[in-house]
C-alpha cells in the first residue's frame, strides 16, 4: 500500500484532513506527523491573551480530525528529509517513509540572528510554547508591586494585536504598574498594510500609553536588555519576541528548491519545483506568484492542496492555482473592537470585531466534531 505523509498541522492541512474525513483516500495509508495534538488558531490568540476566549475555544483537535479521516497520527517533529530514500527523520528517533509528501509545517520564528533571545525572551512561536508560558508571565506581573516593563519585539499584525491585548488584560486585572513598549523596524507599526490603518493604530497605541519605538533592529539580547544596530538599548522585565517568519533548515539541506530565505519553491500546482512527489503550502512555501506570509493564503491553499493530493494519488494531473492578489487584514485592538484593511481601504469599530469574531469562530468550528457530516 502506498503512503501519503502530511508533515505539519498547519492551516492548509486542516482542509486536507477535513477532505479525508469526508472521503478517505482509497488504496493509500495516510499519516500525519506533527509536534502537537492540536492547532491553536493564531487569529484568536490575542483574544485569549485579552481574556475574551478560553484556550479551548481557539483550539482545533488534530488528533480527532485525523481519526475521523482514518489518518495515523505521529506526534513528533521533522529533523531531516531524505529525498533519495523518501524518508523523514523525526525528533523521536523514528523514520517515516512516504511515496507522496505534503508539507505544511508553518514557519519558525526569525530568531537565529539574535544571540541570547531564547534565554532572555519568550518567543510567540511555537504557539504551544507561548500558551504554556503565558500564565507564568501573568503571575509575575501580578505579583510585582513596582513598575513592570514588558517589551513586544516585532510590530507586524501579531505584535500590534498582542500589545493591545495585553493593555486590555492589564485594565481587567488592575495591572496599573505595567508599562508596555512595542518595538519595530519601520517608522510605523504594520509595515505593508494600508497607510490609514497604520496611522490609526499608531494613534491608538499612543492613546493607550503603549510606547512605540520604530526604526530599530535588534542585534542581541542580554539579561533584561535588548541591544540594537542603532540607538540606545531598551531594558525590560519580560520580552515577547514576535518577529517575522523564518524557514526551517531541513528543506534546503534535503535538496528541495528554496528561495533565498529557505522557503520551499512550489509551482502553481503546489508541487515542489524539482520534486513533483513533494507538495508544500502555507508559510513554509514560496509560491510561484509571491505572496506575504499570511494565514489567509494558507487557508485558501488548503482545498487546492486536498484536491491535488487526491488527483496525484489516482495518477491524474493536479490543477493549477493562483493565490489572490491581496489579503484582508482584521486586526483586533484588545477591547472588542477591530480594524480592517483591504488594499487602501480601512474600516474600524465594534462591528469589525464582531465580523472578525464570527469568521474566527466559524473557522475553528469548521474542523470540529461535525467534520465527517455531509461526506
Amino acid at each position: 500500500m502506498k503512503r501519503l505523509v502530511l508533515l505539519g498541522g498547519g492551516h492548509a492541512h486542516l482542509a486536507v484532513l477535513k477532505s479525508l474525513a469526508e472521503r478517505p483516500l482509497d488504496g493509500w495509508q495516510v499519516q500525519l506527523v506533527t509536534p502537537f495534538r492540536r492547532q491553536i488558531y493564531s487569529g484568536m490568540l490575542p483574544g485569549w491573551v485579552a481574556g475574551h476566549y478560553a484556550i479551548d475555544e481557539c483550539a482545533i483537535a488534530l488528533d480527532a480530525l485525523a481519526e475521523r479521516g482514518r489518518v495515523a497520527l505521529t506526534v513528533t517533529a521533522c529533523t531531516d528529509l531524505d529525498l533519495s530514500a523518501n524518508t523523514i527523520a523525526c525528533a523521536d528517533g523514528s523514520t517515516v517513509p512516504f511515496d507522496l509528501l505534503s508539507i505544511d509545517t508553518g514557519p519558525e520564528p526569525a530568531l537565529h540572528h539574535l544571540p541570547g533571545v531564547l534565554e532572555h525572551a519568550l518567543p510567540i512561536r511555537p504557539i504551544e510554547g507561548f500558551v504554556a508560558a503565558w500564565p507564568g508571565l501573568v503571575d509575575r506581573i501580578a505579583r510585582q508591586r513596582h513598575r513592570f516593563d514588558l517589551v513586544v519585539l516585532g510590530a507586524g499584525a501579531a505584535g500590534v494585536e498582542l500589545a493591545l491585548a495585553i493593555h486590555r488584560r492589564a485594565l481587567t486585572e488592575g495591572w496599573s504598574h505595567l508599562r508596555t513598549t512595542l518595538i519595530g523596524s519601520a517608522d510605523l507599526p504594520l509595515e505593508g498594510v494600508a497607510g490609514r490603518a497604520r496611522h490609526h493604530l499608531g494613534q491608538l497605541l499612543a492613546q493607550r500609553e503603549i510606547r512605540w519605538i520604530g526604526e530599530r533592529r535588534a542585534v542581541r539580547f542580554a539579561p533584561n536588555r535588548i541591544d540594537f544596530t542603532q540607538g540606545a538599548s531598551v531594558g525590560f522585565d519580560a520580552c515577547l519576541a514576535v518577529t517575522g517568519a523564518a524557514a526551517p533548515a531541513w528543506p534546503a539541506a534535503a535538496g528541495l528548491a528554496t528561495d533565498p530565505a529557505g522557503f520551499i519553491r512550489v509551482g502553481r500546482t503546489l508541487q515542489a519545483t524539482r520534486h513533483p512527489h513533494v507538495l508544500a503550502a502555507g508559510d513554509v512555501a514560496a509560491y510561484e506568484d509571491a505572496r506575504p506570509k499570511s494565514g489567509v493564503f494558507a487557508v485558501r491553499a488548503g482545498p487546492v492542496l486536498a484536491r491535488n493530493l487526491r488527483a496525484l494519488s489516482r495518477g491524474d494531473a493536479p490543477a493549477p492555482w493562483t493565490p489572490q492578489q491581496r489579503a484582508l487584514y482584521l486586526i483586533s485592538t484588545g477591547d472588542e473592537r477591530a480594524v480592517a484593511a483591504w488594499g487602501r481601504w480601512t474600516w474600524r469599530g465594534a462591528w469589525v470585531w464582531r465580523w472578525k469574531d464570527r469568521i474566527d469562530r466559524q473557522f475553528v468550528a469548521r474542523f470540529g466534531a461535525d467534520t465527517a457530516a455531509g461526506g
